[in-house]
C-alpha cells in the first residue's frame, strides 16, 4: 500500500536525462548509470554490512563473540582499501575518457551507434544568445531568426555558438546534451544530434534574475522537409528584420515573451554580442583588444566616448546614474565586426571508448616555453 501511494507523486518525474531524444545525451546518461552502478558496488555492500554489525553485535545476543581490545586485520584492511581503490580508478578512466570524448566542443562523429556521419556533411549552425529573460536564436545558413523557439532537422548534427547579452546563464537542453554556460563577451560551444522527432523543453539552469524560471522554449525535432516548410513560414512571417536596432529594442529585459520570428537577420549581429559593440559607433572588443597590444590610444583615448541610452550593464536605462557611467568608448574607424569562432576540435569516433585521437602530451613545447622565461645572467 505505501508503494501504491507514492506512485501519484512519481507521476511528475521526468526520465528525459535517461532517456533523451539524442545520441550525445545518450552516452551522458549511460555514464551516469554506470558510474553510479560502481559506486554501488560499494555503497550497498556497506550500508548491508551496518545492518549487519547492528543486528549480530547486540547487546541482547549473549553468543556474538566479544573482544574490546581487537584492533586490526590485515585481511579486513585489503578488503577494506583495495574494493574502493579498484572502484576510483575504474570510475577516473572511465570519466577521463568520456569527458575527452564528449567534448561539447568537438565535432560529432555519428548520430548514433554505427551510424557515422560523412566527412562532407555539415553541421547546422545556430547562434544562441541568452537575454533577460528570453532567448535569442539565429540561424546564420537559413538567415532567419527566432524567440524563445527552436526547430533542427533530425538525424543533422548540430553545431551551437553560444553568448550572453548581460549576465552569466546556461544552455540547457536535456533530450539534445548537457547544459553549457552562455557568457557575456564570451562564446561557448556545443555539439549535438537529434534522432528523433518530438517537442522536447529547453532552458536556464543558472539563476540570473527575476524572470529566470521563465526562460523556457520549445525545441522541435523536425524531419528534413518539414524543417525547410518552418524556415519557409519564418521567412515569410510578419516580425520583421532583425536588424542591431530591432535587437537592442528586444535586449531590454522582458519576462514571458511569447515566440516570435524574424524574416531575415544581421549577418554579422552575432558577432556583434559577442564582441559587445551592436550599439552604433561602439568599439568592438576586438579592436579595442588590438590598441591595447600596440600600447593603447595614448591621451587622446581619454575623451573617445559617448553618450548611451540604454546601458545593459549598469544604468539599465537610468537616467539617475552618473552621467560617466552610461557612456562607452567610441570606434576609431569603420572596421567590420571580426568573428569570434574557431575551429573546432577533430573528429573522434566515441564508440571504442579507447582514447582515440587523444595523443601523449608533447613535452617539448613546455620545455622551450621554460627555457625562454628562464632569466640570464647580465653580461
Amino acid at each position: 500500500m505505501p508503494v501504491l501511494g507514492a506512485l501519484p507523486l512519481l507521476a511528475g518525474c521526468d526520465l528525459v536525462v535517461l532517456d533523451p531524444a539524442g545520441d550525445v545525451a545518450r552516452q551522458q546518461g549511460d555514464l551516469i548509470v554506470i558510474s553510479t552502478v560502481l559506486m554501488l558496488l560499494i555503497i550497498v555492500p556497506v550500508m548491508a554490512l551496518t545492518i549487519f554489525f547492528a543486528w549480530r553485535y547486540r547487546a541482547a545476543n549473549k553468543e556474538a563473540t566479544y573482544k574490546p581490545d581487537w584492533d586490526h586485520s590485515t585481511q579486513l584492511e585489503l578488503v577494506i582499501w583495495s574494493a574502493p581503490l579498484l572502484i576510483i580508478i575504474c570510475l577516473g578512466a572511465l570519466t577521463w575518457v568520456a569527458t575527452h570524448l564528449l567534448d561539447p566542443y568537438r565535432p560529432l562523429a555519428r548520430t548514433g551507434p554505427g551510424q557515422t556521419i560523412a566527412a562532407d556533411v555539415q553541421p547546422l549552425e545556430v547562434n544562441v544568445v541568452a537575454l533577460d529573460w528570453k532567448w535569442l536564436f539565429i540561424y546564420p545558413e537559413q538567415g532567419v531568426a527566432t524567440v524563445n523557439e527552436l526547430a533542427v532537422p533530425v538525424n543533422r548534427p548540430l553545431r551551437f555558438r553560444i553568448s550572453s547579452a548581460s549576465v552569466m546563464n546556461s544552455f540547457y537542453v536535456p533530450a539534445l546534451a548537457g547544459q553549457i554556460y552562455a557568457m557575456p563577451g564570451m562564446e561557448t560551444k556545443l555539439h549535438g544530434v537529434f534522432d528523433r522527432t518530438g517537442t522536447y523543453q529547453g532552458f536556464s539552469a543558472n539563476y540570473s534574475g527575476a524572470g529566470f524560471s521563465n526562460m523556457r522554449f520549445k525545441v522541435k525535432s523536425l524531419p528534413a522537409g518539414e524543417f525547410d516548410t518552418w524556415v519557409a513560414e519564418a521567412k515569410a512571417s510578419a516580425g520583421g528584420d532583425l536588424d542591431r536596432m530591432a535587437y537592442l529594442k528586444l535586449e531590454k529585459p522582458s519576462e514571458k515573451e511569447p515566440v516570435r520570428r524574424f524574416a531575415a537577420v544581421d549577418p554579422q549581429l552575432f558577432d556583434a554580442v559577442v564582441n559587445m559593440c551592436v550599439e552604433p559607433g561602439k568599439m568592438c572588443m576586438h579592436d579595442m583588444m588590438s590598441i591595447d597590444t600596440k600600447g593603447g590610444a595614448g591621451i587622446a583615448g581619454i575623451g573617445n566616448v559617448r553618450a548611451i541610452a540604454y546601458d545593459k550593464y549598469a544604468a539599465r536605462g537610468s537616467a539617475d546614474m552618473a552621467k560617466w557611467s552610461i557612456r562607452y568608448v567610441a570606434a576609431l574607424c569603420s572596421s567590420p565586426v571580426m568573428s569570434n569562432d574557431r575551429p573546432d576540435a577533430k573528429r573522434v569516433n566515441p564508440a571504442p571508448l579507447k582514447g582515440e585521437g587523444l595523443p601523449y602530451p608533447n613535452q617539448a613545447p613546455a620545455r622551450t616555453a621554460l627555457n625562454a622565461i628562464t632569466p640570464r645572467p647580465m653580461s
